[in-house]
């Protein structure tokens, strides 16, 4: 088996799996488990305690957020956007932003390392 394989094993394979129970609310934390990590990018699924987040930064790539449960508010370039359960958000690359759980809040990063052509 080769590192790149390996590395995208870490759930079940060929099983559904139940997101939202997949990782824990910790209290007063950020939770993450990486769940791919390949070359051309990774998924990894989080869970943030109220009133947790993320601080700004930016990142070469674009990035895919998808809103497991709860909701959050993320900020792109200082314009904030709120995201509830069932809804995606993608973040451009090279734009700050940051993110904070308005309530316990899960969600899935999928990071694509690829870039854009023009």
């Amino acid at each position: 088996m080769n590192p790149d394989e390996a590395s995208s094993r870490n759930f079940p394979e060929s099983e559904a799996i139940r997101l939202k129970d997949f990782i824990a609310y910790q209290e007063g934390s950020v939770v993450s488990r990486e769940l791919v990590s390949k070359k051309t990018g990774t998924v990894t699924l989080f869970a943030f305690d109220r009133a947790q987040g993320l601080s700004e930064h930016t990142a070469p790539f674009d990035a895919l957020i998808f809103c497991v449960e709860g909701k959050a508010k993320v900020f792109i370039s200082g314009k904030p956007v709120p995201l509830n359960e069932g809804e995606m958000l993608l973040m451009p690359a090279h734009k700050p932003h940051s993110l904070k759980a308005e309530e316990k809040f899960k969600m899935l990063l999928i990071m694509i390392r690829a870039e854009k052509k023009i």
